[in-house]
């Protein structure tokens, strides 16, 4: 509904599913703007060079593919969108933690397999209202960028009626004080590390909660006087622990040369089963209780 209400703004906006248009609904926007919606079919490949040429074009494309397809289409984004610094909205839908599928759809890797890619910004939300920003942010980017955002219900905050605005690339957010230990959560695990952190609290120990927003740029300028005056930091992620959002912080310490404890929260190196997204939280050691012993 976001981008419909940019689109109908913008002609130059188009959104793209790979066959996959009520999943993302994208039927919304072909409902609504037909002549700004394109279906490829089955072939998350030719939807990323598909936007590629869309966007030299001038256009601004927003390719809405699941995340586990869009590894099909990894090479594209190297080659015919990172490497000529395109501007491409790539939106990840159902990234993390998906509910009763099978590994083949489990979405895992995408922070992995798109951080290590030059020229792209990677970022995912908290709740509904700052995917509403992200959408915006996105959209508006002159470059690569791609948002990850997970099925399920949001929390029920209130969104964006006007105003629609952006969010500043690579910045984090503080969204609890405590002088005990540092809790970085990204995209669905921020409101997780809040309730951990609550927990924490009954026993004593006091977390300041980091909203990470920013996986690629991360903010380390945010972060690293953080982690350097409390002397040990949590990451938490809903995606695969190797090369994820933790290494990624674990890689800015090491480059700056600060040695302190890391502790990783996210999905080991396994194949998550059928289950549904809270038992497969509770069979990965993810609810707050866990994460908070």
């Amino acid at each position: 509904e976001t981008l419909i209400t940019l689109a109908e703004k913008d002609p130059t906006i188009v959104g793209i599913t790979a066959a996959m248009a009520t999943g993302t609904r994208l039927d919304l926007l072909q409902a609504k703007l037909p002549k700004q919606y394109i279906d490829v079919g089955i072939a998350e490949q030719h939807a990323v060079t598909l936007a590629a040429g869309l966007a030299c074009e001038g256009m601004k494309p927003v390719p809405v593919i699941y995340s586990t397809f869009l590894q099909r289409g990894f090479d594209q984004i190297v080659l015919d969108v990172c490497i000529q610094n395109l501007p491409v909205f790539l939106a990840l839908d159902r990234a993390g933690i998906v509910s009763v599928d099978c590994p083949t759809l489990q979405c895992m890797y995408d922070i992995a397999y798109l951080r290590c890619i030059p020229n792209l910004v990677l970022m995912a939300p908290k709740d509904e209202a700052e995917l509403q920003r992200m959408i915006v942010t996105g959209v508006d980017y002159d470059g690569p960028i791609a948002v990850r955002f997970p099925r399920g219900s949001g929390y029920g905050v209130p969104l964006m009626e006007s105003g629609w605005e952006k969010l500043p690339i690579g910045k984090a957010e503080v969204l609890r004080q405590g002088d005990d230990v540092l809790l970085i959560g990204y995209g669905s695990m921020v409101y997780p590390a809040m309730q951990t952190a609550e927990i924490l609290s009954e026993h004593g120990v006091e977390a300041t909660v980091v909203n990470a927003r920013f996986a690629k740029p991360l903010d380390t300028e945010l972060m690293l006087p953080l982690i350097e005056k409390m002397g040990r930091v949590v990451t938490m992620e809903d995606g695969c622990l190797m090369g994820g959002f933790g290494s990624a912080v674990a890689e800015a310490l090491l480059d700056q040369d600060i040695n302190v404890p890391v502790f990783r929260l996210g999905v080991p190196d396994i194949l998550e089963d059928h289950a549904t997204p809270s038992e497969a939280k509770t069979l990965l050691g993810l609810t707050p209780a866990q994460m908070a012993e």
